[in-house]
């Protein structure tokens, strides 16, 4: 008896949810993803093997167009033809043609190819996440009909309102659709649309600047997620910034500093006092995060600075760092302003008082009489600090850290 085809019906397949294949006969299959997200392929065997062709996502090609796409199939295989080299040959013949493949299924595959790199589940449900979320509407269009306007369309609403969440959302978008053109979906010779440097940055509301001798500063809000970001980065200058944001120490102390300077069983960085900005010897107790980043480096130690650059007895240079974050396309901080973002979580989040919010900055607070008479730099105070600051940079529960009513703080 001959297999019956056509089993399925247009308001069927909008109805369809449960993931797997679901046949309509005729070796033509629904496939519904995990995800709930739906395309078309055509099953049959060539020389033995079974083969898999896909025929595009079932929001770009109704019912109707996927029969007539299986029914050209198994022409193809009546006449001794593979039905994908068929189809190869005649979009060869008939110059360029549009990709059916679209941004999701391209997306998709990228984050599957880059699985082994991500080193948490978390990296990948944010990617996941930030794509599906702030990227829906470019989700179900083919790759190669997604232009500079369309790209915008998704940027412009958080450009302003979420800086750190809009950078990321485009790298990614721009990583989609580079890897579309290397797998030959969009043409070699058109210019990714999600580029920032000399495209979208003359399009983009360019970000407000502070004022002059400020630098400029990243929203604490979004340190964390940055912090994510550039743990990717297995690069010497990611773990200078990184130490840098935990210490909130200021650039040339962190490119300065010396393995002779580190206590690993004190949990202390002493900073000698020619180093500091105000001629004073300064202390900066170290989070566990802080502690790790050091521990790792010292398995590696080649000279005597803990952040090496090209010359293993030279620290790394100032322009290694800004290199960097042009490379993550943040325009909005330097190095120096995570000390900002800093000082704004600890007045806004935590009971610190003020003179250890600003120790913990190496900063002078009080005339030259008060400074004398405060001989105490509130270590233990400030180390309490740096742990809740870890924490939060972590997005980890600092409920081990206590904010006493009185203003002081204490580890517990």
């Amino acid at each position: 008896m001959a297999r019956q085809i056509r089993k399925l019906s247009a308001l069927g397949v909008a109805a369809l949810t449960k993931a797997g294949r679901h046949s309509d006969g005729g070796g033509l299959y629904l496939s519904i993803d995990k995800h709930g997200r739906k395309r078309w392929t055509f099953m049959y065997a060539w020389q033995g093997v079974r083969q898999e062709m896909g025929l595009g996502g079932a929001a770009l090609a109704p019912l109707k167009r996927a029969r007539e796409l299986a029914d050209i199939a198994r022409r193809d295989l009546a006449e001794g033809l593979n039905p994908r080299d068929a189809r190869d040959a005649r979009k060869a013949a008939n110059g360029p043609a549009t990709s059916t493949t679209t941004f999701g299924e391209m997306a998709d595959a990228l984050m599957a190819s880059k699985e082994s790199e991500w080193r948490n589940a978390k990296h990948r449900a944010q990617w996941r996440m930030t794509l599906e979320t702030y990227a829906k509407p470019l989700w179900s269009r083919p790759v190669d009909t997604i232009d500079t306007e369309a790209v915008l369309a998704v940027l412009k609403p958080l450009w302003s309102r979420a800086p750190e969440t809009a950078s990321r959302l485009r790298g990614r978008i721009e990583n989609v659709l580079d890897a579309a053109r290397a797998k030959g979906h969009i043409p070699s010779n058109e210019a990714n649309p999600a580029r920032l440097r000399g495209h979208l940055a003359h399009l983009l509301p360019k970000r407000n600047k502070l004022a002059r001798g400020h630098h400029a500063a990243m929203a604490y809000a979004d340190v964390p997620a940055f912090i994510t970001r550039l743990r990717e980065c297995e690069v010497m200058a990611a773990q200078a910034l990184e130490f840098a944001i935990l210490t909130a120490a200021r650039s040339g102390e962190v490119l300065g500093a010396r393995w002779d300077e580190i206590d690993f069983n004190a949990k202390v960085w002493t900073i000698p006092a020619p180093r500091m900005k105000a001629g004073r010897e300064h202390r900066v107790p170290l989070s566990d995060t802080a502690l790790a980043i050091l521990t790792r480096l010292s398995h590696i130690r080649t000279g005597d600075f803990v952040f090496t650059g090209r010359y293993h007895d030279k620290p790394l240079s100032p322009a290694s760092v800004g290199k960097l974050l042009q490379r993550m396309s943040v325009e909005d901080a330097t190095m120096h302003g995570f000390r900002s973002a800093f000082r704004d979580w600890t007045g806004n989040e935590t009971h610190t008082p003020r003179e250890v919010a600003e120790a913990a900055l190496a900063h002078s607070v009080g005339d030259a009489a008060e400074q004398a008479y405060r001989r105490s730099d509130a270590l233990e105070k400030r180390r309490a600090l740096m742990m809740a600051w870890a924490a939060f940079l972590e997005q980890r529960d600092a409920s081990n850290v206590v904010l006493l009513r009185s203003g002081s703080i204490t580890a517990s």
